[in-house]
């Protein structure tokens, strides 16, 4: 950072990170929850159960899961940019390939392929933002940025039946294909790693070296990831991280097939639930993220999954109302959406900003864990008993695991008590 100084300019380059990976975003989970949209049509046209559907999306998930801690870890050491721009690459073949599957193990190769790409996007994401941006703009700029995450959900819920009635769920894995496939060029071109390969500051960083964080002045140990696993912090965010996957993962997944087939929704209605949800997670990610940057990443996690129970707990009662299925899922998306990059911003404030891929990876597979385990279970108890009452009913006690866990974890500065253990 020496010979580093804020540079009052009318333009950061941030700002251009930031637009890159909000496309980045927006087209990686485009692909993961427009899974849960095609889901009906897809098992019908195959000929499997729920069970079996399901399973494709878990060989994404299982993938994804064991590589993201690897694909973490090489994005801190090889830099974000190429690792981004080859899952991309990686993404849209998979996602071709899916929509020409005629089997069961067809489906879950390709969407395995997929799985393999998507581990390249998250982990790296969150890190290189986290670089580009000061601490307390992070909330901010992940807000942004995990906006895509739910307009490609509300525009999935709008565009994918479409799709499909005029056409062919095939042609909507292809249409994804083909927006993944232009962000190829465009991460290669755009992306760059962090600041100072500029030689610029994160945006809103006024001081080459502010507070002389050692972040910033000292590089951190080669058996540093040793004191992150032995670090009481990282484990209750993960088991945390992992209830909370669960329980919203088991009712996103599933609330589409849960319209359609159990309380008699039309698809394009049942699908607008897509839609909705997606909408009001841009409105969580856009008031939610920023307000956590004032209030705590803590504070923040206790209140979004308090009012994530109450909705859980609510769907459960909407056994033939549409109308409140809709305001309660909308109002699960606005806490849903802040969710996930809430959990991955306590990285840059609870660890060193060298570390923060390798931890938001490794905390990646307790997310995978947490659906995968949500999607078998969800699916099971739905062919089993034919309803999802049992399943949600978990989906809610996996919440308050989720709330009771987080609440024990240290404040910041408590926690930062103990970052000279990661440095020489």
């Amino acid at each position: 950072m020496r010979g580093l100084v804020a540079k009052h300019v009318p333009f950061h380059w941030a700002w251009i990170i930031v637009a890159t990976c909000f496309l980045n975003i927006f087209v990686n989970y485009s692909i993961l929850l427009g899974y849960g949209v095609v889901f009906p049509e897809m098992i019908e046209a195959l000929g499997i159960g729920r069970t079996a559907g399901v399973t494709i999306l878990n060989t994404y998930l299982i993938v994804y899961t064991t590589l993201s801690p690897i694909t973490g870890y090489l994005a801190d050491r090889l830099g974000a940019r190429w690792v981004i721009t080859s899952s991309l690459f990686i993404i849209s073949v998979g996602v071709f390939l899916l929509g020409s599957a005629r089997t069961l193990t067809m489906a879950c190769v390709f969407f395995a392929v997929v799985g393999f790409g998507a581990t390249g996007v998250w982990a790296p994401t969150n890190a290189v933002i986290q670089r580009w941006f000061s601490t307390h703009r992070r909330g901010l700029a992940l807000g942004i940025v995990t906006a895509g995450y739910g307009l490609g959900f509300a525009t999935m819920g709008a565009t994918l039946p479409w799709i499909m009635l005029r056409f062919h769920w095939r042609y909507a894995w292809y249409f994804l294909a083909i927006g993944a496939l232009i962000l190829v060029p465009a991460n290669g071109l755009l992306l760059r790693n962090d600041p100072e390969s500029l030689g610029s500051l994160p945006w809103d960083q006024k001081d080459a070296n502010p507070l002389k964080s050692l972040d910033l002045r000292k590089q951190p140990r080669r058996n540093s990831l040793f004191f992150v696993f032995r670090n009481q912090t990282f484990w209750l965010v993960s088991i945390s991280y992992f209830a909370i996957s669960y329980s919203l993962y088991g009712m996103t997944t599933f609330m589409v097939d849960f319209a359609k087939n159990q309380l008699g929704m039309p698809i394009e209605r049942a699908g607008l639930l897509a839609t909705v949800h997606g909408i009001c997670q841009v409105v969580g990610v856009l008031t939610i993220l920023p307000l956590s940057d004032y209030i705590g990443r803590k504070k923040t996690i206790l209140m979004s999954n308090f009012f994530i129970i109450l909705c859980l707990s609510g769907i459960l009662l909407t056994t033939n109302s549409w109308i409140w299925l809709y305001i309660l899922v909308g109002i699960m998306a606005v806490f849903y959406g802040a969710t996930f990059p809430t959990y991955a911003a306590c990285a840059g404030d609870y660890f060193p900003r060298q570390l923060i891929g390798s931890v938001v990876g490794a905390w990646s597979l307790f997310y995978g864990l947490g659906v995968i385990l949500a999607h078998w279970v969800g699916g099971l108890l739905r062919d089993t008993t034919g309803n999802y009452h049992c399943s949600f009913q978990i989906n809610a006690a996996m919440a308050v695991l989720g709330l009771l866990v987080i609440a024990a974890v240290k404040t910041v500065e408590s926690a930062r008590l103990s970052k000279s253990d990661f440095y020489r």
